[in-house]
């Protein structure tokens, strides 16, 4: 039967530090190993003269050069290896300036087309607000210039109609002035005549008025004779109706106005003493 030591549990921690320590000294003796190889120098290479004959004797030989002896170098400190990686690539600022400013160009020239766009718009507008306010104004002239061309024409056609208006009222004054001087002259003509026909009564006093609706035909022809307001005396009044009948035709107007005056019935008067 064999026997275990025991060892106590307090002493564990010292144990492991010792591990450690030893660890670390082996890890030192080997990095310090393979810097001195890696340190090491390979030797110079030889020269050696050839001669094909000996020199004579006595001949000195020359000294030979003195060796340099390689020079120790400093061993680097030891440092723990560690991946390192590779240094990240720069980029080409070249081309990133170029992108940066193809882009800076390319909005400006967005901005540049906005811009030219705009005013472009704006003009249009300004022209097209310009043009309807020309187009406004002219529609406006045409229209004060068509109503005075329509009150010119009102106002001459009114002047028109108010001189017909007046040369018909001359005109007809004028012709009524020639029809009533015609009627005039033509029943003066008929009294003419009927007082050449009457055959007075010898009793007759004074001057006693007859008046007589004689009925008449457009060419003077008597139709008939009727007293429509005596005299007072039958004898003068029956002479004055025979006078009338005897007298026919009457002369009557050529123009058919003034002989309207006379057909188809003639109020006639009578005076013996006119």
């Amino acid at each position: 039967m064999s026997v275990q030591a025991i060892v106590p549990f307090t002493s564990r921690p010292k144990v492991v530090a010792g591990a450690l320590a030893l660890g670390v000294h082996a890890l030192f003796v080997v990095l310090l190993v393979f810097g001195v190889s890696w340190q090491t120098q390979h030797p110079a290479p030889v020269m050696v003269d050839l001669w094909t004959t000996l020199p004579p004797a006595g001949a000195t030989r020359p000294p030979e050069p003195a060796r340099k002896l390689p020079e120790h170098k400093a061993m680097p400190e030891s440092r723990p290896v560690r991946d390192e990686l590779p240094p990240p690539k720069a980029p080409d600022i070249a081309l990133e300036k170029k992108k940066l400013e193809a882009e800076r160009q390319k909005k400006l020239k967005a901005m540049q087309a906005i811009e030219d766009q705009a005013r472009a718009d704006a003009a249009r507008r300004e022209a097209e607000a310009i043009r309807q306010t020309r187009d406004k104004q002219l529609a406006e002239q045409k229209k004060r210039d068509m109503l005075r061309q329509i009150e010119a024409e009102e106002l001459a056609q009114q002047m028109a109609e108010e001189n017909a208006a007046t040369a018909a009222r001359a005109a007809a004054g004028k012709r009524q002035a020639e029809l009533a001087r015609t009627v005039g002259l033509h029943r003066d003509l008929i009294s003419a005549k009927v007082r050449a026909n009457t055959r007075l009564p010898d009793n007759l006093k004074g001057n006693p008025q007859v008046r007589c609706l004689v009925k008449l035909l457009p060419t003077g022809d008597v139709v008939s004779v009727r007293v429509t307001q005596s005299s007072g005396n039958t004898a003068y009044d029956e002479a004055v109706v025979r006078a009338i009948e005897k007298s026919s035709p009457l002369p009557l107007p050529s123009d058919r106005d003034a002989r309207a005056a006379f057909v188809p019935e003639l109020s006639f008067v009578h005076r013996p003493k006119e």
